[in-house]
């Protein structure tokens, strides 16, 4: 059977309410016939434009991306919408998620939008007026919906109450990136009755260098790499502390490269000054993919330092390393661990001491070390199948709710069987 719009005389509308990301840039870069060059990965954005392209719909994308921008191409309209009061107190701060809700409830009344799929940036329950209008509303969960060890109280406690009603009574499917995502929704709502599939970040093949072509220079020095937000609370200063106890143990031949921006950016490089380790401890701050790639080349370990503070769903640095062959040392509680365990060295959470005690264990033990490295090949494979990503993944929601027709035996060709865990590597 084919994949027209089930009942739809006009061409299936879809509105994707992104995160904060630059899609009005990933659809120039779509329009073009390339990937956004910003990104490692195959962008979401990316997947959806393709995926409404193939089906002859008509797509809707929002982000609440800072830089305004909007078009309008055909059977697409791209824009940048910020959510008011993003980085306020949080009473303010729920203001403008409840408000972003409803404002994107009209939005889609206006555009009469099929099918609603949402990342972030809103209430989840101040999306439940939109099946009254014949739409459905598909979350798709990219990152933990509370902090890890950080139960909900007061006004948190309310909102994660009405959530729960719209996961229960709204939600036409939900879509996943990984286990503890899915832990932490059952947990709140019991099992669904809805379809819930998983989805993996995908990538290109030949976008990192594999086999023996991956493998790194000889130590010393042992190079470790952190790439993404320097922000407190995924624990940079942790591994500058690290790095000053390497100092005082007589080891450097221990170098650091921190590559990304944030808030504490300058101040962690000041701090780096003060302790003499500007040479060990570089902070580069925001490079390209092509650079990104060349560090990762250099780099002989990744660490991801995820806090309990943390909120993320899957790291993608973790399965970028991985992807380079090169180990990664995170916590027990970092999410991506579920996919490529055999690759990572896992420590406890906010344990500064074991981060240092295992990059240790790397450096001096080049059976273990090698080991891990090896690991990386068969624990990555999978991020390069796209019928596990995500455009892939909602076009088989489509197909489960009635928007599609199925194909014969319920699932698009090629495509895996919808899964109760993810794929990974254990």
């Amino acid at each position: 059977m084919s994949d027209a719009p089930v009942k739809n005389r006009r061409p299936l509308r879809i509105l994707y309410a992104a995160g904060p990301g630059d899609v009005v840039g990933t659809y120039r870069h779509w329009k073009e016939g390339r990937d956004d060059p910003s990104q490692v990965a195959v962008t979401y954005s990316g997947q959806f434009y393709d995926l409404c392209r193939d089906l002859g719909a008509e797509g809707y994308v929002i982000s609440y991306c800072p830089r305004p921008d909007k078009l309008r191409d055909g059977p697409f309209r791209v824009r940048h919408r910020k959510v008011p009061f993003m980085h306020a107190p949080g009473p303010l701060y729920l203001l403008g998620q409840m408000w972003s809700g409803l404002r994107l409830t009209a939005t889609a009344v206006r555009f009469r939008a099929d099918v609603v799929v949402v990342m972030s940036g809103m209430t989840w329950w101040s999306l439940s007026l939109l099946p009254l209008f014949g739409t459905k509303v598909v979350p798709t969960l990219h990152a933990q919906l509370w902090r890890v060890n950080h139960p909900q109280r007061g006004v948190n406690r309310l909102i994660w109450w009405l959530n729960r009603a719209f996961f229960r009574k709204t939600a036409s499917a939900v879509i996943y990136i990984s286990d503890s995502v899915l832990h932490q929704l059952e947990g709140l709502t019991g099992p669904l009755d809805v379809p819930v599939l998983y989805f993996v970040p995908t990538y290109r093949e030949g976008s990192f260098r594999r086999g023996d072509e991956a493998r790194p220079k000889e130590p010393p020095p042992f190079r470790v790499l952190y790439a993404g937000r320097v922000e407190r609370d995924k624990g940079v200063f942790d591994l500058l502390e690290v790095a000053k106890r390497f100092t005082a143990d007589g080891r450097p031949d221990i170098e650091f490269d921190l590559c990304g921006d944030g808030s504490a950016l300058d101040d962690l490089r000041r701090q780096a000054e003060r302790a003499g380790l500007s040479t060990r401890f570089r902070c580069h701050g925001h490079m390209n993919k092509s650079d990104m790639r060349r560090m990762y080349g250099d780099a002989h370990a990744v660490v991801v330092p995820t806090t309990t503070a943390s909120v993320e769903g899957l790291n993608k640095v973790v399965i970028e390393s991985v992807l380079a062959g090169r180990p990664v040392i995170t916590s027990t509680i970092c999410p991506a661990i579920e996919y490529v365990r055999a690759a990572c060295v896992e420590v406890p959470p906010d344990d500064v001491k074991a981060y240092g005690d295992a990059i240790l264990r790397l450096a001096n033990d080049k059976d273990f070390y090698e080991e891990k490295r090896r690991n990386c090949a068969a624990a990555g494979s999978q991020f390069y199948d796209p019928a596990r990503g995500w455009g892939a993944t909602f076009r088989r929601v489509l197909e489960s709710i009635g928007v599609l027709a199925s194909n014969a035996g319920g699932r698009l060709p090629g495509a895996p069987a919808p899964l109760t865990e993810p794929a990974a590597v254990r």
